[in-house]
């Protein structure tokens, strides 16, 4: 078994109306901001986090996003963030909604205030499948995972920022919790995949956005 696909398979199965399989062309081309898919999102008030306070950047908007003690992963976001206001704000905030999504792994919860805070819609339940079979499974995650490659673009009122990317698990793995054994398979291209990310931003908030759908594109060659 693929090392991304051993608590990702089912959830991916499961959530099959939630992602995209690009295949060239469509949206991906697509110069009309206007058509950015789940732009009419509804949207969700944050939670605040009831965590002790920790490191400032641990706590974008008084959310806590820092993962639990004992956790050994690295996310890694590298790319350079747009000079539009919005599309920043979004960018950051989306990944805000994968930190929240492997500190719910690491807490084994789906209803963690980081997750309520930074998802809505299809973003919200793609995040509570992934974490449950996270959790099914009996892993947590560890190892460094890099995301890279980002490109922005809203909608005409700015209010909705598709967020797109390229993510490499090559050094991201599953350990079993019970256990502590890292299950390592040899790097492939089942390692890459590209993520499309609707970011919608709260109205009763300046700056926070959260994520309403979750694209995906597994065995993405162009993010070699």
């Amino acid at each position: 078994m693929k090392r991304r696909s051993l608590p990702v398979a089912a959830a991916l199965a499961a959530t099959a109306a939630l992602l995209l399989t690009a295949c060239g062309g469509g949206d991906d081309k697509s110069s009309d901001n206007d058509k950015i898919a789940g732009a009419g999102q509804d949207k969700e008030k944050p939670k605040k986090s009831a965590e002790p306070a920790g490191a400032a950047e641990d706590k974008p908007d008084g959310v806590d996003v820092s993962l639990p003690k004992g956790m050994n992963l690295d996310l890694v976001f590298d790319w350079d963030k747009p000079k539009a206001k919005n599309e920043a704000a979004a960018m950051d905030d989306a990944a805000n909604y994968l930190r929240a999504m492997y500190r719910g792994v690491g807490k084994r919860t789906a209803n963690d205030a980081a997750v309520t805070s930074y998802s809505t819609g299809d973003g919200r339940r793609y995040a509570e499948v992934q974490i449950k079979e996270w959790v099914k499974g009996g892993w947590t995650a560890t190892g460094l995972r890099r995301h890279y490659d980002a490109t922005t673009r809203s909608t005409t009122n700015g209010n909705s920022v598709e967020v797109a990317f390229c993510s490499d698990s090559s050094k991201f793995y599953a350990e079993e919790v019970k256990t502590g054994k890292v299950l390592k398979t040899k790097p492939s291209l089942v390692d890459f995949s590209y993520f499309k990310i609707i970011m919608v931003k709260l109205p009763t908030s300046d700056s926070l956005w959260q994520a309403s759908k979750v694209f995906v594109e597994e065995e993405a060659k162009k993010c070699q």
